[in-house]
């Protein structure tokens, strides 16, 4: 069922762009390496790897001043993060992978570089969970829970499920080429700046806080 919706987000995005085929609208979609960042529950900071994900949408840009551009989007973009740690001698994975729809703010500035411009960019964005999975592997056993979105967790909540806080926001910052042909190629990274550790009946130091960077293409009509 996930992964139904996940499928038709991403061509719901796509047919809007499709449809909003004018001067200014686009469509971008690239590869993330993402994090998790912050504390664990003892508040030591976590040592957590990068984990690989992806995004797709669409935006629109509109000049404000001398090549200054405003462009939003709309992302259907996922993110996570993986750990592994050595207990009794035994090698434990595990992994936490989320979706997201993001609303990415961004000002573009968009000098004349040779036939093309530059881009460099910078902005808010914020985001809302749609999906997620947590998987826990062993040797011998893999285990793998849904993600529920909530922002306090109590003592009646299934324990079966990983929880995690659906509101994401933070701050994009953009670097990239747009050719004359309108094709674009640009990096990107992202500090989230919101814990989406949801709360807990017994207080932690617990924090989490998605972060990353990737490389996208585009396109402008």
């Amino acid at each position: 069922m996930k992964t139904t919706k996940t499928i038709l987000t991403i061509v719901v995005l796509l047919f809007l762009a499709n449809a909003a085929f004018a001067q200014g609208f686009g469509v971008r979609a690239g590869v993330n390496l993402q994090n998790i960042n912050g504390k664990d529950a003892l508040g030591d900071k976590l040592e957590n790897d990068m984990s690989l994900g992806f995004n797709v949408g669409v935006n629109y840009e509109m000049m404000v001043g001398t090549d200054i551009y405003f462009q939003p989007g709309l992302l259907f973009s996922t993110k996570g993060a993986k750990d592994e740690m050595v207990i009794l001698g035994e090698t434990i994975k595990s992994k936490l992978a989320l979706s997201y729809i993001e609303l990415p703010l961004n000002i573009v500035f968009k000098p004349l570089l040779g036939t093309g411009h530059m881009l460099l960019g910078f902005g808010p964005y914020v985001g809302y969970g749609v999906g997620g999975k947590y998987t826990i592997e062993t040797p011998n056993t893999t285990t793998e829970w849904d993600v529920k979105f909530q922002s306090e967790v109590t003592e009646s909540d299934p324990d079966d499920v990983a929880y995690v806080k659906a509101f994401d926001a933070g701050a994009n910052f953009i670097i990239g080429y747009e050719l004359a042909s309108m094709i674009s190629i640009q990096l990107n990274a992202q500090l989230g700046l919101i814990d989406i550790n949801p709360t807990y009946p017994v207080e932690t130091e617990e924090t989490m806080k998605n972060t990353g960077f990737g490389i996208s293409l585009g396109y402008r009509f």
